[in-house]
């Protein structure tokens, strides 16, 4: 089987969330279980040189853009065993950012034809065009109203995967003659129209053979107005074209007892050197050293959507127990500077660390007893799916993949993976952390429920057989 994954970014040439992750990872374990999947990106101003090194020139041809033609080049790459694809054109690509332009819908328009046009360019059929996010979201509409007529292309399947419903790349209607070359027919009849605007989202969800998200609770809360974002109804409308998969993680990549950033290797036999990664931190970040008091992680963009006001919320009443808070991330200003101000207050216990640091993620995964992530909504989540391997117990709300992957500690049964609350609400956040942490106390019920964090298969090898079996279907 032949599956072509069309992202606007992907790990390791350039990255800016979770969806490069997935289009790194997925098709490589993907090929693990015998699907030939192949990955294509735009080529970018700022991919990572050594890896645009690497790459070879395969050939040149144009896209036709509304009345235009322009340039499309298309450069070659194995990653990891992977075949990358990158389209080239610096009108639209030789820019310091990937998205936030005022000709992105253009921009990215310019991208989906010239995807489906790559294909026949180089010769390579796939049986399967799988889609993310709203970047991609016109090409199942190009692929049905066009190409699915000339002999090569006939048969492909698309599917559309949403990795965030927030973001739906909705744009002046105007878009679709001028840039795509289509009449308003799609525009009248309701398939790509949103609230007035012409949308990708809308129509990849509309014209995609099956649309998946990233965990079945994503793709039960999209269907709600709540959740929605406007397209709740046409989600419902398309319920048994949808369905969820959980995201995993790179055991390889995130292994605690291979890691070179963290400070000292451990594994589910071996827990009590966790410990010593805490203590070294400590002494990284100034804190008092000990290994027993309960330390907190957060690793996350600063926002709303993360849960950061409850956090701002509670951390004076957090801060009166012995506790020591970690952060690291960038984000909305007002969270930048409530917890740069916390750790002014309280040098003892809180380190606000505003920016990226890949080595200092993965020592606080290893060294924290704890890993917040109290989101208003998460699709899936990384955070808490890297912190179970690393065995700091997620402290998370119950929505999206948050609900899918955190089995709340339940007393009476002894099982668990972490600690959940419902509603967002900040004292419900403040009792489940005041929860955990009197479990803390009692090492033999700690190290139990550490053990089964430990213990959860977040692999990506689990999801990559659920795809397989997606694709399976969707060829019968």
């Amino acid at each position: 089987m032949k599956v072509l994954f069309v992202a606007s970014e992907s790990d390791p040439f350039i990255k800016t969330g979770g969806l490069a992750d997935v289009a790194c990872a997925l098709p490589k374990y993907l090929n693990k279980v015998g699907i030939d999947a192949r990955v294509v990106i735009p080529k970018y101003k700022n991919i990572k040189y050594n890896l645009k090194e690497k790459l070879n020139f395969v050939k040149c041809f144009t896209v036709p853009v509304g009345w235009r033609n322009q340039y499309c080049g298309v450069f070659e790459g194995v990653i990891d065993g992977v075949t990358y694809y990158l389209i080239d054109n610096e009108y639209y690509f030789l820019r310091d950012g990937l998205y936030g332009y005022y000709d992105d819908g253009e921009r990215f328009a310019f991208y989906d034809r010239a995807v489906l046009m790559m294909l026949k360019e180089i010769d390579w059929k796939p049986e399967i065009i799988h889609c993310n996010d709203w970047q991609t979201g016109m090409i199942p509409v190009l692929y049905k109203l066009q190409y699915q007529y000339d002999s090569f292309y006939s048969g492909i399947k698309t599917i559309f995967s949403i990795h965030n419903l927030l973001f739906q790349g909705n744009y002046d209607p105007n878009i679709l003659g001028e840039v795509f070359g289509l009449d308003d027919e799609i525009y009248r009849n309701g398939s790509v129209e949103l609230y007035g605007a012409a949308s990708f989202m809308k129509g990849g969800i509309n014209y995609a053979d099956k649309i998946t998200t990233v965990s079945n609770s994503y793709a039960k809360e999209i269907q709600t107005p709540e959740y929605g974002e406007n397209l709740d109804g046409l989600l419902r409308s398309r319920n048994e074209y949808l369905s969820g998969i959980v995201n995993g993680i790179d055991y390889n990549l995130y292994d605690p007892d291979t890691d070179p950033m963290i400070y000292k290797n451990f594994n589910i036999t071996n827990i009590k050197n966790k410990a010593i990664n805490k203590i070294r931190l400590q002494e990284q970040l100034g804190f008092k050293v000990d290994k027993d008091i309960p330390m907190i992680g957060i690793v996350s963009r600063l926002t709303k959507q993360k849960g950061m006001d409850l956090v701002k919320y509670i951390s004076e009443n957090l801060l009166k127990n012995d506790v020591q808070l970690v952060i690291l991330g960038t984000g909305d200003y007002e969270f930048e500077e409530h917890f740069k101000y916390m750790q002014s207050v309280y040098p003892d216990k809180v380190s606000a660390n505003i920016c990226f640091d890949d080595a200092l993620a993965h020592r606080i995964y290893a060294a924290s007893d704890m890993f917040l992530m109290p989101s208003l909504f998460e699709p899936c989540g990384l955070g808490q799916l890297i912190a179970l391997r690393y065995g700091s117990l997620p402290i998370v709300r119950e929505t999206g993949g948050l609900k899918d992957t955190i089995k709340p500690y339940n007393k009476f049964t002894k099982d668990g993976n972490g600690f959940s609350f419902t509603y967002f609400n900040g004292d419900d956040l403040l009792h489940v952390v005041e929860m955990a942490l009197e479990c803390y106390k009692d090492k033999s019920i700690w190290n139990n429920i550490v053990k089964q964090a430990m213990s959860s298969d977040n692999s990506w090898e689990k999801s990559a057989k659920s795809y397989k079996e997606l694709y399976e279907s969707i060829l019968k």
